[in-house]
């Protein structure tokens, strides 16, 4: 990556690389009308696919629209800088170039922005800054003044509307990045979040702003209940937009809470978010444009922009392209499965752990026996399709670099570690176990009661170790809860990220400073280079057990979704607003884990079980 960006803008304003359809020079078919364009959670796939618009693609559209007559303004809801090698590779600068070049009016942060360091993030968001992009958030706050680090709030006029946009990001950053990557931080979190929300539009309406949007990283997960963009839809008022990422969830045409429009393209540039508002009627209307679709329609591509992703590109597949082993199986890493159930991914991941943790202290004489090894499903990004792997398959699979580390524990410490990240299973979790050298047993139908909140943490102790998670084995023995077990973990985990703040509380340490990646390849090395037969399945080291309870919303919900009617096995059931393969599966059979089948039978419908779309038809077999 060059010092290119000056001059490539520069270039840019000169000449914008595009064409546009034919018609007389004085046609304006959107005049008069405000578009934002919208993006989030990219994680670094800019370059243009079958499956990814691309950033290109993201600056065609607004040069299109612009063409068109209307005003465009450009927004992203976070995780934009971390994700694929592409902008791990240079720690996510390149990223905040790509935005910078497209002409994005204003970004909020999301919690894998933290994932490089805290100086990072400050360098990435300069390159925004610098190039005029607003960075907003308003619930992040400077622990030393007690005030937002990065601008609250920025006011955009056009002719005829005044817009407002104020930030937020998830306080589950957290521990959703590391711990001394956020120490310098604090995030406002539910009612303070909500308080601050109210206070940022009520300052916008008194700027005389017309339209007010909520540009948020907050997501619509079950475990982020509490903080969600929904629940804070029902709990501000005078928002009238919510640009909303963290959860990757795709909602086509907009969810109404209220009198508040939630709006999410899902993740990975497969689709980008349009909402046409009318300046004169204060109205809008949401949709999604799909890779797909808007190869076959518009089709413009800023080839400045264009030119800027392929250059960082090639000089990334020449430092990743070498090929050191193959798979002969798939490997399982889909987010919604990775992480709520065991998975061979996952087994071969922790297995590599405790290989290359064991190894390390033989080497260098530490007299420790590693018992087991735990890894954090939200730290598997991809699955692996049988074939090559090369460097660039491990990074795109383990994008953070962590570092691979010892951390000996009690028995009650290491129950309570499985407890707390299993707490909302069969609900997707990133902090969910993945084990080596364990084997426990995991029932859904107890209801986690949450005991005392972690320090710093959006997570709870489990009030009762035990009541969920029954641990049958470790290391081939019965489980003692009174003995000490070595656990190898990433340093994530061991800095206490996600769930796992037991891990800070260790009576031993160790960081043997070997990268994740590295740890795959000297495990898989140890296998020949070939990950076979051994890995084709799961290895049976979790077993989840029960029904979830159906769980009763505490205060009214501020929208009713519809009640699927059940259908006749063999049926089609078209996809509603709202609706993942888990609610799916739960409505129509009865259990949420049946999912997995649902998706096996329309895989030629469905590409990836965490992209569903309104309107999608699907074969429900029984």
């Amino acid at each position: 990556m060059k010092k290119k960006l000056i001059s490539l803008i520069t270039a840019a304003v000169m000449a914008l690389g595009i064409s546009v359809p034919a018609m007389a020079a004085d046609a304006k078919p959107m005049e008069g009308k405000l578009v934002v364009v919208h993006t989030n959670d990219m994680h670094g796939y800019y370059e243009t696919t079958e499956t990814s618009i691309g950033i290109a693609g993201v600056a065609g559209l607004k040069n299109y629209y612009e063409a068109q007559g209307a005003d465009v303004l450009l927004l992203d809801a976070g995780d934009f800088s971390q994700g694929s090698t592409l902008v791990s590779y240079y720690k996510g600068k390149n990223a905040a170039e790509y935005m910078a070049a497209a002409g994005y009016d204003a970004v909020s942060m999301g919690n894998h922005e933290f994932d490089y360091s805290f100086d990072a993030l400050l360098d990435n968001m300069k390159v925004l800054t610098d190039a005029g992009v607003k960075v907003i958030d308003a619930n992040v706050i400077n622990k030393e003044t007690g005030k937002s680090y990065f601008d609250a709030n920025a006011v955009f006029e056009f002719d005829g509307i005044k817009v407002g946009v104020f930030g937020l990001d998830t306080s589950e950053t957290l521990t959703k990045a590391s711990p001394s990557n956020v120490k310098a931080v604090n995030f406002l979190d539910k009612e303070e979040m909500f308080k601050e929300a109210q206070a940022q539009v009520d300052e916008l309406k008194s700027a005389g702003c017309d339209y007010i949007i909520a540009l948020t990283h907050l997501g619509v997960d079950e475990e982020s209940v509490g903080r969600r963009s929904t629940d804070l839809a029902a709990a501000v008022k005078g928002i009238d937009l919510i640009v909303d990422g963290h959860s990757h969830t795709v909602i086509d045409g907009g969810e109404k809470v209220g009198d508040t429009v939630i709006v999410s393209t899902g993740s990975y540039l497969a689709n980008v978010g349009t909402v046409v508002i009318d300046k004169e009627a204060k109205t809008e209307e949401a949709k999604l444009i799909s890779a797909a679709d808007y190869a076959a329609g518009t089709a413009q591509y800023d080839e400045t922009v264009k030119a800027l992703v392929a250059e960082d590109v090639a000089e990334v597949a020449e430092a990743y392209s070498k090929v050191f082993a193959k798979t002969e199986v798939h490997l399982e890493g889909t987010k919604q499965i990775v992480r709520s159930q065991e998975t061979n991914l996952g087994d071969f991941t922790a297995d590599a752990y405790l290989y290359t943790a064991q190894k390390y202290a033989d080497e260098h004489e530490l007299g420790v026996n590693v018992d087991c090894a735990i890894s954090n499903g939200g730290g598997i990004r991809v699955s692996v399709e049988p074939g090559d792997i090369s460097m660039d398959t491990l990074v795109t699979i383990f994008p953070f670099g962590n570092n691979v580390c010892l951390v000996t524990i009690t028995g009650e410490q290491l129950l309570e570690v499985l407890e707390a990240s299993t707490f909302c299973t069969p609900e997707t979790i990133g902090g969910f176990p993945q084990v080596a050298g364990i084997e426990y047993k995991l029932d859904v139908s107890v209801p986690y009661e949450n005991g005392e909140q972690y320090p710093d943490s959006t997570y709870y102790a489990p009030a009762k170790p035990g009541s969920r998670v029954t641990i049958k084995s470790v290391n081939g023995k019965a489980f003692d809860p009174k003995a000490e077990y070595t656990v190898a973990v990433n340093n994530f985990q061991a800095e206490g990220g996600d769930t796992y703040y037991q891990l800070t509380k260790n009576s031993y340490f160790c960081d043997t400073e070997i990268l994740d990646c590295d740890a795959l390849i000297e495990y898989v090395n140890s296998l020949g280079g070939v990950i076979g037969e051994q890995y084709k399945e799961p290895q049976g080291r979790i077993e989840i057990v029960g029904t979830a309870p159906e769980v009763k919303p505490e205060e009214e919900k501020p929208t009713v979704e519809p009640t699927p009617e059940v259908l006749p096995d063999g049926s089609i059931y078209t996809v509603i607003d709202g609706d993942t393969l888990w609610k799916i599966a739960k409505s129509q059979l009865g259990d949420g884990k049946l999912w997995t089948g649902i998706y096996e039978d329309n895989k030629a419908e469905i590409k990836n079980p965490d992209l569903i779309y309104a309107g999608q038809a699907l074969v429900v077999n029984k």
